[in-house]
């Protein structure tokens, strides 16, 4: 869940740092050369520096590597990085097993057997995602410590089988961010703050960060997240990265700890449009668990990179939000530059105004998670084997340890949940109405009406400071509200950076139009080439 959705309608603000040890930006100014040379080397060279799925496979169809070697350094790169060094904090958990699944599939690659592109290759998933091995699977929460899922989510059963080595999980803003009114993105009472890898005091964003940071920093090949609301292309903003949050009901979300049955949703995040349409392929299919998962039948191809052309942009109509085009955010510039790449690239640029319909509904999408969080929550605790089995006794459980449970913000959120009277209120209902079908026909109106391929727009301005004062505090534009509301399909590619600091283009498409954005995606990111590793640059005011 992103925090902007409720900063936005004057809601919240947040305060949650662990393991930094400043309150807000550093306060000495540095030069920002002297930053990132007491930080880490300008120059990376760590073997599997920003490899490519394609290349990583070359690498083992050649045997000049095996799935077992690339596990390896990709451990020893989580040691080196983010548990030592700049220490990213962005890995809550490696896999005990994952050298030994590595191994299963080499002796399987040596017999002849591939399962597909992911065959042998490590991925990071989000630590609300239930995984039927030594894992632990607890949405970031001290409650939840310790609980180890008796079954895989639908998606790590399609991991598997796709021959994926489970790398490890990623810390997250607690609960996916939605427990309190005054929280950072990033925090969580058991991981700790995950930092953002090109300015270490900036924020990684959320829910999502630390798949965000992994996937940005060559932590692993890909990674998955979720989101509700901005929390998979947000913090894949924020970290330079592609991310895909697709149409409802296009991944199963079952065994995931969830907010909202609406609006929930996992996807793929990872350094190259190809790599998450990789991934994305893999987690796709119907599950009886989720029934909104049938509605994609025969909507899903079985291979997502025949979309991928070079010429994608050419005769394509793209609205842009007009909000998005004056302001003082370095986002904007950032934006009118990718606008005439766009143009040279063959595309026509309309002006729409979408975010003035959008805004107004907020409200009433905060009442629906409310609602649903409580519910598929406690179904989730109720059934998931845990020490708690409601949202109350959650709360119970962080008052009774509130110093490290809730060390700098509170539970508003699930006390407001948890007040909630069921899916039967009527409020409830007129609610989900006004948001979810509110969003869908202002979304397909400026789609039909315009005649449009697609609408673009800043997926968020420049990553603020991570503050213990004030607590997320972002600015400028963003736009992950609309796709969410309706469950479309939203995907960010890199567009820029902004004093060191990535921001991402939205593509935002009508429902199971992944194919068709992602045609518009690639063929920006092979014109614009906007992806840069980050530096572990230190602090630095400038």
């Amino acid at each position: 869940m992103n925090r902007r959705l409720f900063l936005r309608n004057g809601s919240l603000a947040g305060v949650a740092l662990s393991t930094l040890t400043f309150g807000a930006c550093a306060s000495e100014s540095k030069d920002p050369q002297q930053a990132a040379d007491g930080a880490g080397p300008a120059s990376d060279s760590f073997e599997l520096q920003e490899a490519t799925i394609a290349e990583l496979q070359q690498q083992m169809s050649s045997g000049q590597r095996t799935a077992r070697s690339l596990t390896e350094l990709y451990l020893k790169r989580i040691e080196a990085i983010d548990k030592n060094g700049p220490r990213l904090n962005s890995v809550i958990e490696v896999n005990p097993d994952a050298l030994a699944m590595a191994d299963a599939l080499d002796k399987e690659r040596k017999a002849g057997k591939l399962r597909g592109p992911l065959h042998g290759i490590p991925v990071l998933i989000k630590d609300n995602i239930d995984t039927a091995d030594q894992m632990q699977t607890t949405a970031g929460a001290l409650v939840l410590a310790g609980h180890k899922a008796q079954r895989d989510a639908f998606i790590v059963q399609k991991l598997r089988a796709a021959g994926a080595v489970l790398l490890g999980k990623t810390n997250l803003s607690e609960w996916a961010n939605f427990r309190s009114t005054r929280s950072t993105s990033g925090w969580s009472s058991r991981g700790g703050q995950t930092k953002n890898a090109y300015i270490l005091d900036r924020t990684p964003s959320g829910s999502s960060s630390g798949s965000g940071v992994a996937v940005a920093a060559n932590l692993c090949a890909v990674a998955i997240g979720t989101e509700t609301d901005g929390s998979v292309v947000s913090p894949a903003s924020c970290s330079g990265i592609v991310g895909i949050k697709p149409t409802v009901g296009l991944l199963s979300r079952s065994g995931i700890i969830p907010i909202s049955a609406t609006q929930d949703t996992a996807g793929p995040m990872a350094r190259t449009v190809r790599d998450a349409a990789l991934l994305l392929g893999a987690l796709t299919g119907a599950d009886a668990a989720d029934a909104v998962t049938q509605e994609s039948t025969g909507k899903a191809p079985a291979d997502y990179s025949t979309f991928l052309k070079t010429d994608g942009l050419q005769g394509k109509r793209l609205g842009v939000e007009k909000n998005h085009l004056k302001g003082s955010s370095d986002a904007i510039a950032l934006l009118h530059a990718a606008l005439e790449q766009l143009k040279a690239q063959g595309a026509t640029i309309v002006e729409v105004e979408l975010e003035k319909q959008i805004d107004p509904l907020g409200e009433a999408e905060y009442d629906v998670l409310l609602y649903e969080f409580k519910d598929g929550v406690n179904k989730y605790l109720s059934t998931a084997g845990a020490q708690v089995k409601t949202i109350e006794e959650v709360m119970a459980f962080n008052t009774q340890n509130k110093a490290k449970a809730m060390p700098f913000f509170q539970q508003e959120i699930l006390e407001a949940s948890n007040k909630t009277d069921g899916l039967g209120s009527a409020k409830y209902q007129a609610a989900r109405k006004k948001s979810h079908q509110g969003a869908r026909q202002a979304l397909d109106a400026a789609l039909r009406d315009n005649r449009l391929d697609a609408i673009v727009a800043v997926t968020n301005g420049p990553a603020p400071c991570l503050d213990l004062i004030n607590g997320d505090s972002w600015k400028g534009p963003g736009f992950s509200s609309p796709a969410a509301m309706a469950g479309y399909p939203h995907i960010t590619v890199p567009m820029g950076q902004a004093h060191g600091l990535p921001v991402g283009l939205s593509f935002v498409g009508g429902a199971y139009q992944e194919g068709p954005l992602l045609t518009l995606a690639y063929a920006y990111e092979q014109a614009s080439k906007k992806r840069v590793a980050p530096e572990f640059r230190a602090p630095f005011v400038g």
